[in-house]
């Protein structure tokens, strides 16, 4: 049966739209309980009353004389920065076309509104599913991962998640490989066995996921990836794993992340990578338009290549605004 996760994002709270999510009171405040923007035991009679009076409107007007009066400096920047995502959700009759608009325009909001906004759009994307490899997945547009990579396995795991836990200690067992590559940690890799306590673990963010090719990690990634396509560009795509690219007539590619984009653009343009470079694309994806006049005319039943690599770090940020701004697209009237 569909279950509920995520509750953090705040999905249940929003309206549903002709054209996407709309932001309510009930959404926005639900901001106000960030660490951001909660008091600390310290904080002075103007933050309090602040805050007081946003949990009760939050559609209030702030000004810049309110927030210059306010006690604390990291206050002041914290609620700065809140009050223009606020003001840019606002502007937009809906999240979608808000998220859009910042990569049509220059991002001008702090990163962790852009993660709010990309989780609460995957929920909705993934909304009445019961598959954990699905809402597992979808954690990588708003999760920064940590990867490893050795005997066939492609195991990425929260990143926060593993800082936490190997100071803490956790539950579970992710075995020896990533033990042995990455902090002292355990975490569960998601299997059949554990997939139905990925529901009551949602917010721990606690389960590692396969993403090599052939595996049900992959497969996942790239279904979320074909309903976000489906959901901010309105194409219906079907996206492929790959364990590389035989394609001589190879004319578009996609990095998902920053180091994948660099890889790809030197393989298409006939450079060698070093192995230790080639080593960090981890995954490859072959995306098709179910409509070919999606696509560009030039583009047109030809397929598009998206990669997933790993900074030297072993740490991946999925960017899948990437898919927004770099897709051989259609221009609609």
């Amino acid at each position: 049966m569909p279950q509920d996760f995520w509750a953090s994002s705040g999905f249940t709270a929003l309206d549903r739209g002709p054209q996407g999510l709309v932001p309510t009171d009930a959404w926005l405040a639900r901001f106000a309980e960030s660490p951001e923007l909660v008091p600390p035991a310290d904080a002075g009679a103007r933050e309090r009353e602040l805050h007081r009076r946003f949990r009760a409107a939050p559609r209030i007007p702030i000004g810049r004389d309110e927030l210059a009066a306010l006690e604390d400096p990291d206050a002041r920047d914290n609620w700065a920065a809140f009050l223009r995502f606020r003001e840019r959700v606002l502007a937009h009759p809906t999240l979608e076309i808000c998220y859009a608009s910042l990569f049509a325009g220059g991002v001008d909001i702090a990163p962790v509104f852009v993660d709010a906004l990309a989780q609460v759009i995957v929920r909705a994307a993934l909304d009445g599913t019961d598959d954990a490899w699905l809402a597992r997945a979808g954690e990588l547009f708003f999760r920064r991962q940590r990867v490893s990579t050795e005997g066939g396995q492609v195991l990425a795991a929260d990143a926060a998640t593993l800082e936490v836990y190997a100071e803490t200690g956790g539950f579970g067992a992710v075995g020896r490989l990533l033990r042995e590559q990455l902090p002292a940690v355990k975490m569960d890799v998601l299997n059949h066995e554990n997939a139905p306590f990925y529901w009551m673990r949602d917010e721990l963010y606690s389960f590692a996921i396969d993403l090599a090719p052939g595996r049900e990690g992959a497969d996942a990634l790239a279904r979320v990836l074909e309903r976000w396509v489906a959901r901010l560009v309105g194409a219906a795509v079907s996206i492929e794993p790959l364990a590389r690219i035989d394609d001589e007539r190879w004319r578009w590619h996609v990095g998902l992340d920053v180091d994948s984009s660099a890889i790809l653009d030197a393989l298409y343009g006939g450079a060698s990578p070093a192995p230790d470079e080639l080593e960090r694309l981890v995954l490859l994806f072959r995306l098709t338009f179910d409509d070919p006049a999606d696509a560009r005319a030039d583009m047109a039943g030809r397929p598009v290549y998206l990669g997933l690599g790993v900074r030297p770090d072993r740490t991946l940020k999925l960017k899948p605004q990437n898919l927004l701004v770099n897709l051989p697209l259609a221009r609609r009237s």
